[in-house]
């Protein structure tokens, strides 16, 4: 973003209208998870086409259509969030909310291009795929507001989706599929999506790390090919 006023009210609307988007998938995706995955991904592609912010770039977005994986309600998941430090209570995790004094261990993330941006490794969640459970760390964004972040890897990386990787949450851009306050998050991969950078090089992503690189195909949520 530049300093135009125009351009900053442009983000801003952006930024309005990804929360809009999640703020229904939360209020639905309980009693009618189908519903709700239609709608995000109707409402997501709308934006990536139409949006002056859309990180598809401008001579692509006329064109642009979203790419999904078949929905699997297998890939849905309601997980508890186990705590790295003794003495962390997990439902604030959940709450996306630290407490004083929290204590997670200090994570540095590779951002896309270059450089590394700051979090916390907050926790940790056991996901039961029907492969076989899998432990992905969860993490929350240091700087402002901070918010809670759940980069992974798998097996269709480079293939049909990014091959950096996909995101299932990022509450600094309202990504947040939300959980019960006591401790559990909303997993639902089938909202997976790929980060800006997989659309546009000019944009700068944190990179899953290592301990969320799956050894498994997770074919839901968005793809490229």
């Amino acid at each position: 973003m530049n300093d135009d006023p125009i351009d900053a009210l442009s983000l801003a609307d952006w930024r309005r209208r990804v929360a809009d988007i999640y703020a229904e998938v939360r209020r639905t995706i309980r009693s009618d998870p189908d519903s709700a995955l239609a709608a995000w991904r109707r409402e997501r592609e709308a934006l990536y086409r139409e949006h002056p912010q859309s990180p598809v770039p401008a001579g692509s977005r006329a064109a642009f259509r979203a790419r999904h994986f078949s929905t699997d309600p297998a890939l849905r998941f309601a997980v508890a969030v186990e705590p790295d430090s003794a003495g962390v209570e997990a439902s604030s995790a959940a709450a996306g909310t630290i407490p004083q004094g929290f204590a997670a261990a200090p994570a540095q993330l590779v951002v896309s291009g270059a450089g590394q941006m700051q979090f916390r490794r907050i926790g940790s969640v056991n996901v039961p795929f029907p492969t076989g459970a899998r432990r992905l760390s969860l993490f929350w964004m240091e700087g402002y507001a901070g918010g809670l972040f759940l980069p992974f890897r798998d097996a269709t990386n480079g293939r049909e989706t990014y091959g950096a990787g996909r995101y299932l949450l990022d509450a600094a851009k309202s990504a947040d599929l939300g959980g019960d306050g006591r401790g559990t998050l909303l997993l639902d991969f089938n909202f997976a999506y790929q980060p800006s950078c997989a659309f546009d090089s000019q944009w700068a992503c944190p990179l899953a790390p290592p301990e969320n690189w799956l050894d498994i195909a997770v074919a839901a949520g968005e793809r490229l090919g």
